[in-house]
């Protein structure tokens, strides 16, 4: 049997070059396509913040604050609730229309328009203001924003809470800053928007305790706007306007066929 040759160093060399320039192809290709899904996902949010900001000029009143809102399951222990639109308020500015505090709260984000509505309930017992502030931030703006109002409960501060539209001859008549009882603020992330609600008595009396809303829903709360299930009003109504608001950017940000 003749010996088997020593592969020669220069093919050996060969070999690894060839080894290193295909892990490198393969490695080029893969971080390739990441970087493009990368871009591809920014731009489509970058799309998606943009079309979102002229929704409040460009979709019907009715879409975004519908005339009646069925809120299957929204009431304290499952009940299930039905309001009506009582108002809205004409586009503007967030100055003189919220709070003082919450403005400054909201003001890293910048406010592009407010949009506001007041609904009551079926026994015009309960009403209730819920807003849409649609600002000039950034994906990283409102992330950054939902973030701190998470970490320092923000939300939950009396001093922030969202300021009542009343609605003269009607249910809401005398709901003012004094009738405030339960609220709820929520900052979206994938969307430049705040969501804010705030309910209160129809009867216009005074409230001395309010109550965040998910305070005011939870177990065990004797507190008058617990009893009353404003919590559960502010929430259910909140949550309705943000799920048609979210209906709105989704067929705003479709291809078209």
């Amino acid at each position: 049997m003749r010996p088997v040759r020593a592969r020669s160093a220069g093919r050996t060399a060969a070999a690894l070059l060839c080894l290193v320039l295909g892990l490198g192809l393969v490695g080029g290709a893969a971080a390739g396509t990441w970087l493009v899904g990368d871009a591809v996902g920014e731009t489509a949010a970058g799309t998606g913040y943009a079309q979102t900001r002229t929704l409040w000029h460009s979709v019907p009143v009715d879409t975004l604050f519908p005339r009646t809102l069925k809120g299957d399951g929204a009431g304290p222990g499952g009940a299930d609730r039905v309001w009506t639109r009582l108002t809205v308020a004409p586009d503007g500015p967030c100055a003189g229309a919220l709070d003082p505090l919450l403005a400054r709260a909201l003001r890293p984000v910048g406010c592009l328009r407010l949009l506001r509505a007041t609904y009551t309930d079926a026994t015009s017992t309960a009403v209730t203001t819920v807003g849409l502030v649609f600002t000039e931030a950034d994906a990283a703006g409102m992330t950054a924003l939902h973030t701190r109002f998470t970490d320092e409960s923000l939300d939950e501060r009396p001093d922030l809470m969202p300021r009542a539209l009343p609605a003269p001859g009607t249910a809401a008549a005398g709901f003012g800053d004094r009738q405030r009882a339960s609220w709820r603020v929520n900052v979206l992330t994938e969307v430049p928007v705040v969501v804010y609600a705030v309910s209160g008595f129809a009867d216009g009396r005074a409230v001395t305790d309010p109550q965040p809303a998910a305070e005011a829903m939870a177990d065990g709360q004797t507190t008058a706007p617990a009893q009353a299930g404003l919590g559960h009003e502010a929430k259910g109504i909140a949550d309705r306007i943000e799920r048609g608001l979210r209906g709105a950017v989704g067929g705003a940000t479709e291809e078209p066929g």
